[in-house]
């Protein structure tokens, strides 16, 4: 009898410790995105819409961090991942919906509502798909437009009209118009460049930082215009190559047939 209770000692001792805790840095970022989403949505809701689209920019700012950081400090888990994901459905599904909504689609009544839903349901179907596609997907590329891009598009929208003095309810049709058409396209099978084939270790040529530092200064000269120009065009590039391939395709068997 007196054994047993070292028996239960032993066997307890040899069973793997279970990890608790979660690493604060990675989850920091995705935290800081998490907040950056809530604010840009309070903002809306006081009709600051200015604010409310410059938080969804810095929204994904913090989004692209908090992986890299995760992946350069060994910091990967799954419990990382399902937080980001759910960050992500705020500062990228529901906010960009919501403040949208706020500024102009709220004057088209159902319709309104209705694109906003479209636009939060296709961020959530897309980040879903995402997930479960994740250890099988080709790298360099996106299913479906990448839900942090289909939110700069309406949040870039949204900051050129506010910094033009443009009402919202002059643009409401345009702005129901890039909602649904940005929802669609993320759960679309049309595929987007990841670009991470890129690699920011190795070594480049000189005229490339030249190149870079030229980008920063276009940007910073009109930050609204310029940001919802280079999401824009993105959001088309994926549409623009699926043709592409099509017509390839065509011109492929027409000489076989």
């Amino acid at each position: 009898m007196d054994q047993e209770p070292a028996k239960v000692a032993e066997l307890d001792h040899e069973r793997p410790q279970r990890a608790r805790g979660i690493y604060l840095l990675p989850n920091l970022f995705t935290t800081a995105a998490l907040f950056a989403g809530f604010y840009a949505v309070l903002a809306g809701m006081n009709d600051q819409f200015e604010k409310a689209a410059i938080a969804i920019f810095v929204a994904m700012i913090l989004d692209g961090l908090d992986g890299r950081v995760a992946r350069m400090t060994h910091t990967q888990t799954a419990f990382g991942a399902e937080y980001d994901s759910l960050s992500d459905m705020v500062a990228f599904g529901l906010a960009p919906s919501l403040v949208m909504y706020q500024w102009s689609l709220s004057n088209l009544g159902k319709l309104g509502w209705l694109a906003a839903f479209i636009f939060t349901a296709g961020a959530a179907l897309r980040l879903a798909r995402f997930n479960s596609q994740l250890d099988t997907a080709d790298k360099r590329f996106f299913t479906g437009l990448p839900s942090p891009s289909a939110a700069a598009v309406l949040a870039g929208w949204i900051w050129v009209s506010a910094d033009n003095t443009i009402p919202g309810d002059s643009t409401a049709w345009l702005g129901l118009l890039l909602t649904v058409a940005a929802g669609l396209l993320m759960v679309s099978n049309i595929r987007y460049h990841s670009f991470k084939q890129i690699d920011f270790k190795g070594k480049v040529p000189f005229f490339s930082i030249v190149i870079v530092m030229l980008v920063f200064a276009v940007i910073l000269s009109e930050p609204p215009l310029v940001l919802f120009a280079i999401f824009f065009v993105y959001t088309l590039s994926g549409p623009g190559f699926a043709v592409q391939r099509g017509i390839r395709k065509r011109k492929a068997v027409r000489p076989s047939e």
